[in-house]
């Protein structure tokens, strides 16, 4: 795909910041999702509350706020947004392969999308169910993050095939 398709790269192909001054606000959605697999003794910690480190799904939750609202202090080409929403949700799964799926809504108001935000606190939340459960299980796997629908912006909504 030749650079000039990227939109943060200019026509030299020198990575930028999207100028996105004259676009119109509007009201914007963005979910993701993701899994992170485990052994059914470690998905039965996370469910009966008994982790050692306490309420696995609660911290979780917070993290993946927390790395919505920061995520362009992590992926450097991203905007500041004023996020309007930011809810991540949890599914326990016990067959046939024990998991966790976290689902993440991001909302705003503005110029651009929230795609990265609901990435980035789905993969944060993963992560902190990981780091809260490692001791128990050290070969949980991270999965299937990705992108389910956007909506807002010009090119209006999109749900992905699956």
């Amino acid at each position: 795909m030749p650079t000039s398709a990227l939109t943060h790269f200019d026509a030299q192909g020198q990575a930028h910041m999207v100028d996105v001054a004259a676009k119109p606000a509007t009201h914007r959605v963005a979910i993701a999702t993701g899994t992170i697999e485990m052994r059914a003794e470690t998905l039965a910690l996370i469910e009966s509350g008994s982790a050692k480190k306490g309420d696995v799904l609660g911290v979780a939750r917070i993290a993946g706020i927390q790395a919505a609202k920061k995520t362009s202090d992590l992926i450097p080409l991203c905007h500041p947004l004023a996020l309007t929403r930011v809810a991540v949700v949890f599914e326990t799964v016990g067959t046939p392969v024990p998991q966790v799926r976290c689902t993440a809504t991001v909302e705003t108001v503005g110029p651009t999308g929230v795609e990265m935000e609901a990435l980035t606190a789905v993969q944060v939340a993963l992560l902190t169910v990981y780091d809260m459960c490692k001791a128990a299980d050290r070969g949980m796997t991270i999965t299937g993050v990705h992108v389910v629908e956007k909506h807002g912006g010009k090119s209006g909504s999109w749900v992905a095939r699956r």
